[in-house]
């Protein structure tokens, strides 16, 4: 058996095989430390076109708008499609920003496809805090590959996703088979 002062020492266990699964997302760290209100003084819409296209998380640019990875994602491989300018409502873009939003999430359907293997996807947008936009200043469509398999108990029960891949992998393999 055991010592307490053994057990007190969560050392004692590591490595210890047990019947739970661990979900190991060191990454995350930098969201929880930011606290609940991340980029908040600044537009992450704007700002991101500003980095290279790894910083930025951007798999695609286009002249009015362009693509880049949710960086709180509801599965691996969410993009959003932004225009560059700081327009926070459909109906407020230029004919050019949503003809351009409309192509450039069509191919993001269709690399998203090739790449992850898909079965369909949620495609939407939320405009203003009311409606649900994290960033309500700042007009972007969602792009959410699913996957037939991708339910489970994690999100309804213990308010987690498991995401498998890290987004700078999920960046790179989209940005790579996204045509030129």
């Amino acid at each position: 058996m055991t010592g307490a002062a053994e057990l007190e020492d969560g050392a004692a266990f590591a490595g210890v095989p047990d019947r739970f699964q661990r979900l190991w997302t060191p990454h995350r760290m930098a969201y929880i430390q930011a606290g609940p209100e991340p980029l908040r003084e600044v537009c992450p819409f704007c700002e991101a076109p500003r980095k290279s296209d790894q910083d930025g998380l951007i798999v695609a640019r286009g002249d009015s708008a362009y693509v880049l990875l949710n960086l709180f994602p509801y599965n691996s491989g969410h993009l959003l499609v932004c225009p560059y300018r700081h327009v926070s409502l459909y109906d407020e873009a230029t004919d050019a920003e949503t003809a351009e939003i409309a192509a450039l999430t069509q191919q993001a359907m269709r690399v998203l496809r090739s790449v992850s293997k898909c079965d369909g996807f949620n495609i939407g947008m939320n405009q203003g805090r009311v409606a649900g936009a994290g960033v309500d200043g700042h007009l972007h469509q969602h792009v959410v590959p699913r996957w037939a398999t991708d339910a489970n108990f994690f999100p309804i029960i213990a308010r987690t996703k498991a995401l498998p891949q890290l987004l700078g992998e999920v960046r790179d393999a989209i940005a790579e088979a996204w045509p030129s």
